[in-house]
């Protein structure tokens, strides 16, 4: 089986070497001898030189995960076509594409900045590698930040009437933008099972890692009270199962006493901020292959 993309726009400069492109082959299968082997036979055989390979066998689920990027003159037809020939013989689900290309990202938002801000931020100051093509929000509050980047602005307001509605729309514009990811960065819009499952595997959401203890509202100030530790957030891969997809990644800061609650939301935002961009970045990367409710991730 094989997923992947094929890109429209040109390809980064720092994929072409000697007339050679870049690529970045992910892959999972069941386990068996020989794998690893088959897959660096084939791409010698078509000219390739593997700049960087990661591999992991999962001993509980049998199966074997790998990430190579490889410098390759042939064509990407030729490429598919041999690779498709090697998926059937061992299984494999498959993805090719050009490493280093931006994915296209929609990015959805409420009223919270921090994240919206940071990954805007991101993309163009430090080579995140997407391509954010629209900011989607059941609120405006947050129509200037998008204006201030100079990306389109949707507002999709919800209400329990026309969440339906409101959910077309945004796989509507998820269509028409060609998008391959989508990032909810503070969200706060519980998605349906039936979304979650059209976009299995290309939609991420943050929050903080307080969950289960300290749900519902004033989430820090829960925390405050009980004297918390550890201020943590978790991205992962939505599902269904609200707030329990395969996590990509998480990050902690310690706190103590001293820290009063504006403190602790002040801390929370920040790790969120890491914790997201980490994620967004290794999906656009393809450094995440789902394990069943585990992601592995090659860093």
């Amino acid at each position: 089986m094989r997923t992947d993309v094929t890109p429209d726009a040109p390809l980064p400069s720092s994929t072409r070497v000697d007339g050679a492109t870049h690529w970045v082959l992910s892959l999972s299968c069941p386990d068996r001898p020989g794998i690893v082997h088959a897959v660096a036979g084939l791409l010698a055989e078509l000219g390739g030189n593997i700049t960087e390979s990661q591999q992991f066998g999962d001993p509980h689920t049998g199966l074997f995960f790998m990430r190579v990027q490889v410098e390759a003159a042939a064509s990407r037809e030729v490429l598919d076509e041999a690779l498709a020939v090697l998926a059937e013989e061992f299984s494999m689900t498959w993805t090719l594409d050009v490493a280093g290309r931006r994915m296209r990202t929609v990015l959805m938002v409420s009223t919270a900045a921090h994240c919206l801000h940071d990954l805007l931020f991101r993309q163009q100051s430090e080579g995140l590698p997407v391509d954010i093509v629209a900011v989607v929000s059941n609120h405006t509050a947050l129509a200037d930040v998008a204006a201030f980047y100079g990306i389109p602005f949707h507002h999709v307001p919800v209400t329990r009437d026309t969440k339906a509605e409101a959910e077309a729309r945004l796989l509507g514009l998820v269509e028409e933008l060609d998008a391959e990811l989508v990032v909810l960065a503070r969200y706060m819009q519980i998605l349906s099972d039936d979304l979650c499952r059209t976009l299995t595997g290309r939609i991420i959401n943050i929050h903080h890692s307080f969950l289960p203890s300290f749900k519902g509202a004033r989430p820090y100030a829960q925390a405050h009270d009980r004297g918390v530790k550890l201020i943590g957030a978790t991205a992962h891969y939505v599902t269904g199962d609200l707030d329990e997809g395969p996590i990509i990644e998480q990050d902690v800061e310690r706190v103590d006493h001293s820290k009063k609650v504006e403190d602790l939301v002040a801390l929370g935002q920040d790790v969120e901020r890491r914790a997201l961009a980490r994620a967004v970045r290794w999906h656009a990367e393809h450094r995440v292959l789902l394990d069943g409710h585990r992601t592995i991730v090659f860093r």
